[in-house]
């Protein structure tokens, strides 16, 4: 170097820089390449092609990957190294096929930069083995002055990152802020027509009072009828409830439970009709449709059931809750009814026979003098 000092490099690639006098006699030391600039006088006697084979490279690779080559050659071939396949020959050619690959590269990059013909602005002036002091190619000059550069860069980047931060959100505030201001528009116009409403329906009936359009009422100036004598239940809360009832007002899971109630004794009637239809006896036939009969009573039975879930999740009093209904019970249930059905409908068949067998018996000369009349 320029203060005389000599730059040492180990087989891994680490850099030393000590005092020729420092140096032992007997070591083995091997010229160190910066850059593009060969510290030594050296000569390679092997050509480009040949120096990417010893490699294990291709042309037109990194600097990065020669390096990581080189080291990892070394490491192998190192005579120092203590490995199995150390050779000092190989070793040497390894050296020599690096140096001349750098070379290469570095007259490629030359040739390169010399065709350009405008440079970045902030392409980097420092010397190549201070590369990796890279700030993101902000600034010129030493590694110092580019970190001065760079930590400036960075504040007015951080600055502008701010600002547009800033503004992002005022817009926001901006946007929500006459969203807010449009849905007070439209409360405040809702408030004043329903106001406007409710003043003219009062004025219209003040106007039909002072008319006397409500003076032929029959209720006129009569308290309102009790609808309870029960002293435990309040008589204004109950006048109302009645008033509520009356005009359709009622709750809902009273509603629900008078639909369940209705729902189920249409789907009885329904299935003993269909097992009436059907008749007797049972054929094959027509023990498929009554299967099928059974498996649409089924599902509908499902559905209801969870209309009773929702029932029992809205009433108020555990004891007005509903149970399930089972499938099953109410098809035995149907065929039950069936039966008895069948049982009244042969009885009452029965007495109608016995009652014409003695009619006939009581009045046969009768009916055989109308036959003879009519004849």
């Amino acid at each position: 170097t320029q203060s005389g000092f000599v730059m040492l490099t180990n087989n891994i690639g680490h850099h030393l820089m000590v005092h020729p006098a420092m140096i032992p006699r007997n070591l083995k030391l091997f010229p160190y390449i910066c850059g593009n600039r060969m510290l030594s006088d050296y000569k390679p006697k092997s050509n480009v092609k040949d120096s990417y084979k010893i490699l294990e490279l291709e042309e037109g690779c990194s600097v990065d990957d020669i390096r990581n080559s080189y080291r990892n050659l070394a490491k192998k071939y190192h005579p120092d190294s203590g490995s199995t396949t150390a050779d000092s020959e190989a070793f040497m050619k390894v050296e020599e096929a690096y140096r001349v690959v750098l070379s290469d590269v570095a007259t490629k990059k030359r040739s390169n930069e010399n065709n350009e013909e405008e440079e970045d602005q902030f392409k980097s002036k420092a010397p190549q083995h201070r590369h990796y002091l890279s700030f993101e190619g902000v600034g010129f000059g030493t590694p110092s002055q580019r970190e001065k550069q760079y930590m400036q860069f960075r504040v007015d980047r951080a600055t502008e990152q701010v600002l547009e931060y800033r503004k992002q959100r005022l817009e926001s505030q901006y946007t929500v802020t006459d969203l807010m201001k449009a849905k007070d528009v439209r409360q405040s116009k809702k408030v004043k027509i329903t106001q406007a409403v409710e003043r003219l329906v009062e004025d219209l009936i003040q106007e039909s009072m002072a008319k006397g359009d409500f003076d032929n009422l029959s209720g006129k100036g009569k308290p309102l009828q009790k609808f309870s004598d029960c002293p435990h239940i309040d008589p204004m809360t109950h006048n109302l409830n009645r008033i509520l009832i009356d005009n359709g007002y009622q709750p809902e899971w009273i509603l629900m439970q008078k639909e369940i109630r209705e729902t189920i004794e249409q789907l009885r009637k329904s299935v003993v009709a269909s097992r009436r239809n059907l008749g007797e006896p049972m054929t094959p036939y027509r023990q498929k449709q009554w299967n099928r009969i059974c498996e649409q009573f089924t599902e509908d039975i499902r559905k209801l059931n969870k209309r009773i879930d929702n029932f029992n999740l809205v009433v108020p009093l555990l004891s007005r809750q509903m149970v399930h209904f089972s499938a099953d019970k109410e098809i035995v249930r149907a065929q039950k009814t069936y039966e008895a059905l069948m049982e009244n409908r042969e009885a009452s068949n029965s007495d109608t026979k016995e009652n014409e067998e003695e009619n006939v018996k009581r009045f046969g000369w009768k009916s055989s003098l109308f036959k003879w009349l009519n004849l």
